[in-house]
């Protein structure tokens, strides 16, 4: 009950007043017999337990949890009997870095390129960190001339922050700012689509689809946008993923799709469907390995496309399904979905010379994948055969999302003014298959 509370406060309580309600109950000084010890080893329960979930996610904002910590530290007069828990508290205080500030300055943080947005190489050669959203990001913005300013800026930074330090990088004038031709952000697709980002938008950095980029211009300037040359031009296709054998390729999908997924905090699949009072801050992991899941995809359907003649394409075709039956294997299910609906792409499934073309073993072994990828009765087939898997394993986090959904838009949060513990525990239930799939390394 406790983890389940922990997990899911934020539906029903934000946790600046999380943590308000836990100093209250905390009795200060003497606790005048043992009831109120047993209310101070309760209230000390709950805060390290609470402690011990969030870890990095506490902001410097929540000034509850650090007066809390305070009036535990000062009241010398427990410490001969709660002494293991006081250190213990103390310890995990160190780690989240909760406490009070000294006045020695913090170091400098470190910036984080956020992968998509820079070569690809660059990603494939980074090692993945989670991001939180304090942490600090270079982002390109581009200008209507398809030139670009590189920005330094914080992941959660609103869009009247971005172009501010767009502005700063031009050399714009405050007066030259406050006059009509001031500039806006501006979403641009592939397609050419394009829309105007509101100046109290946040986390704006996450949210921008596959082939999407941000755009700075002036109002007068937003209808002559047009998408950047290298995502209009057709270019030839990878060579280098037909020279390369498949199980190098599954290998390295499910390495670096592992290293997104350990960077996702439990919490974030709570706030990315409920919205609590956290927003769109503290999902931006969970957003990053959802744009991968897209982007493998479209990568599947785009190399094939690329591919001029018959023969080639349908050795592509075998071995993408090759890379499909090993990522099952690493039990890499986020990379299986991703190719398996990427070749069901209406583009992909109409190349009838091409499937004509593949051997019958492999048509009949893409055809147990699709009865596995089949959606009917609520994805019943994928399910059976995700829970024979043991960890460590990558489900496929798209599921996981539509069943939070489902808990939350299928029952109330609030019944009569109490809180509905059955709908809590289901959800708590469901983030802690999570911690189950990654409780073992990836070897």
């Amino acid at each position: 009950l406790l983890d389940d509370i922990v997990l899911t406060h934020s539906l029903f309580l934000p946790t600046e007043r999380f943590l308000q309600q836990l100093h209250q109950q905390y009795p200060w000084g003497a606790w005048g017999g043992g009831a109120g010890l047993r209310r101070k080893r309760a209230v000390l329960a709950v805060l390290l337990h609470f402690l011990e979930t969030y870890k990095g996610l506490l902001q410097e904002e929540e000034s509850a949890g650090k007066e809390l910590y305070l009036l535990i530290m000062k009241d010398t007069s427990l410490y001969h009997d709660l002494e293991d828990e006081i250190f213990k508290l103390h310890q995990l205080v160190e780690t989240v870095e909760l406490k009070v500030a000294d006045e020695t300055p913090p170091p400098n943080k470190q910036v984080k390129p956020l992968f998509r947005h820079f070569r690809r190489i660059d990603s494939c050669l980074q090692t993945r960190v989670a991001f939180r959203g304090s942490d600090e990001i270079f982002c390109r913005v581009y200008m209507p001339d398809h030139s670009y300013v590189t920005i330094r800026s914080r992941l959660s930074a609103s869009v009247q922050d971005i172009l501010a330090s767009v502005t700063e990088k031009l050399q714009y004038s405050e007066e030259q700012g406050a006059r009509e031709d001031a500039l806006i952000l501006v979403t641009m697709a592939s397609s050419g689509e394009k829309a105007v980002l509101q100046p109290s938008e946040e986390c704006v950095f996450t949210t921008l689809g596959i082939n999407s980029h941000l755009f700075a211009c002036t109002r007068d300037t937003f209808d002559s946008l047009v998408p950047l040359p290298e995502e209009i031009q057709v270019v030839p296709g990878d060579t280098e993923i037909h020279r390369a054998e498949p199980e190098e390729i599954a290998n390295h999908l499910t390495a670096f799709h592992w290293e997104l997924f350990r960077c996702i905090h439990e919490l974030e699949f709570v706030d990315y469907v409920f919205h609590g009072e956290r927003g769109r801050r503290e999902t931006a992991n969970l957003e990053l390995l959802l744009q991968r899941c897209s982007e493998v995809q479209h990568w599947v359907g785009t190399e094939l496309l690329l591919c001029e003649s018959l023969g080639k394409r349908a050795h592509l075709l075998k071995k993408l399904i090759k890379i499909a039956a090993i990522c099952k294997q690493n039990q890499d299910m986020l990379s299986f979905y991703a190719i398996v609906i990427g070749l069901n792409n209406a583009a992909i499934s109409r190349l009838r010379l091409t499937w004509e073309k593949l051997p019958g073993k492999f048509k009949n072994l893409f055809r147990k994948f699709e009865n596995l990828t089949d959606p009917c009765r609520n994805h019943k087939t994928y399910r059976e055969v995700l829970a024979k898997m043991k960890p460590p394993l990558i489900p496929f986090v798209p599921l996981i999302l539509k069943d939070l959904t489902f808990l939350h838009e299928g029952s109330k949060t609030l019944l009569d003014g109490l809180v509905n513990v059955e709908k809590l525990h289901c959800i708590a239930e469901k983030v802690r298959t999570i911690r189950k799939y990654r409780s073992r390394p990836l070897c």
